[in-house]
């Protein structure tokens, strides 16, 4: 199946301009391309997308589809041309889970005061580079080292550990806990994305775990009050939730906070959110 940017373009164009002559005239080429065009890309997807009559021009229930498509793909590759050819005028950080807790907002603001000709975008993916290996960022925010040999990394801050429990469990009247005290209940992971395994309690005393996949299904499971969580500091700070607490793990060594990006692609802005994230976590 080859579907080209110029079918795209001409479908998005007909829908916008209401008829193949107005499409004809928006794209600088003739009628008789336009439905050439058109015909082409329905062939190609084997569907069906306009329904034309004597007096409109209407997307199907399947054109529709295909129109929110091909306006995302075009828009993604205006954005690659413009970074291309501009120098890259925005600066797109991923994180899994909890983006940079409580200096998430201050980074944002500090961010766009300071650099205003290159916008930040954070980017949530679940996936263990949190979108760089996918393309989804030109940097990620990472607690736990990546084995990439692709990738350099820098720490910007450290975090303390948290449980995550709920809200009438009997360890949330307490002002901290213990990893022994986890090692007795069920500890939720999310063997993925997430920062906690059984290596960080002793040999002979580790819990029994059950696997999550998302942060949301993690609360939500923790708050039935089934099982516990350990997570970073952020996390509290990012999905404060009713029906949840997180008290600090004192005998857990903390965690910490990484920005990674490609080792032979580095977006021009790299150094300086190193530089503006170590103050912000250096000042808290």
């Amino acid at each position: 199946m080859d579907v080209e940017l110029r079918q795209l373009r001409c479908l998005v164009a007909i829908v916008d301009e209401g008829t193949f002559t107005d499409a004809a005239i928006a794209l600088g080429v003739s009628q008789a391309a336009v439905s050439r065009t058109l015909a082409s890309l329905e062939r190609a997807l084997g569907v069906r997308l306009l329904r034309r009559t004597s007096r409109e021009v209407a997307p199907t229930a399947t054109g529709l589809r295909v129109l929110g498509h091909a306006r995302r793909v075009l828009g993604e590759v205006a954005d690659l041309v413009q970074e291309a050819t501009t120098g890259r005028a925005s600066l797109r950080i991923g994180y899994a889970w909890s983006a940079l807790g409580r200096h998430t907002l201050a980074f944002q603001r500090e961010w766009a005061r300071s650099h205003p000709g290159t916008e930040l975008r954070l980017v949530r993916v679940n996936s263990p580079t949190a979108g760089l290996s996918e393309g989804a960022c030109d940097m990620a925010v990472l607690r736990t080292a990546p084995d990439d040999r692709r990738f350099d990394t820098a720490i910007v801050g450290l975090e303390r550990r948290l449980c995550a429990m709920a809200a009438d469990d009997p360890l949330a009247r307490r002002r901290s806990v213990r990893l022994a005290d986890i090692a007795a209940r069920v500890l939720l992971v999310d063997r993925r994305t997430g920062t906690t395994t059984t290596e960080l309690f002793p040999p002979g005393s580790r819990p029994a775990t059950k696997e999550t996949h998302d942060v949301d299904e993690w609360l939500t499971e923790i708050s039935t009050g089934r099982c516990v969580g350990m997570t970073a500091e952020s996390t509290a700070h990012q999905y404060p939730r009713p029906g949840i607490v997180y008290r600090p793990v004192r005998d857990a060594e903390p965690l910490a906070v990484r920005l990674a990006w490609w080792r032979d692609d580095p977006h021009p802005s790299t150094r300086t959110a190193i530089e503006l994230l170590s103050e912000l976590y250096r000042d808290a």
